[in-house]
C-alpha cells in the first residue's frame, strides 16, 4: 500500500521517528510538516514533477512565506494558490492522498 488508509492512521504514526517508508512522497512531505520539519517535508517533493509533488511542494512555499515560488508551483501542479487558512489547505491535501 503506498498510502495511509486514513486520517487516524496518518495521526497515530506522528508518535513515530519517522514516516512509514510505503508511503507516497507526498504523505511522506505532508508527515514532516506535520512535524514541524519544513526542510525533511521539503526534500521529499523537491526532486519530483508530478502534479501532486507539485502541489505539496506549493503548499510548503506558501507555508515559508515565499509567495512567487509557491505561485510556480500551484501552475505546475494546476492549481491556484487558495485564500484560506495553511491548516485549511493542509488538511484539503492531506484529505486528497488519504483517498487515493
Amino acid at each position: 500500500m503506498n498510502t495511509a488508509n486514513n486520517q487516524e492512521e496518518f495521526e497515530k504514526s506522528l508518535k513515530e521517528e519517522q514516516p512509514p517508508a510505503h508511503w507516497s512522497a507526498e504523505l511522506r512531505a505532508l508527515w514532516w510538516d506535520a512535524q514541524g520539519d519544513w526542510s525533511k517535508a521539503h526534500a521529499c517533493v523537491d526532486h519530483l514533477s508530478t502534479p501532486g509533488a507539485s502541489w505539496v511542494h506549493a503548499y510548503l512555499h506558501r507555508k515559508e512565506g515565499d509567495l512567487w515560488n509557491a505561485d510556480y508551483w500551484y501552475g505546475r501542479a494546476g492549481k491556484r494558490r487558495p485564500s484560506h487558512s495553511l491548516a485549511k489547505e493542509f488538511d484539503f491535501i492531506l484529505s486528497q492522498f488519504l483517498s487515493l
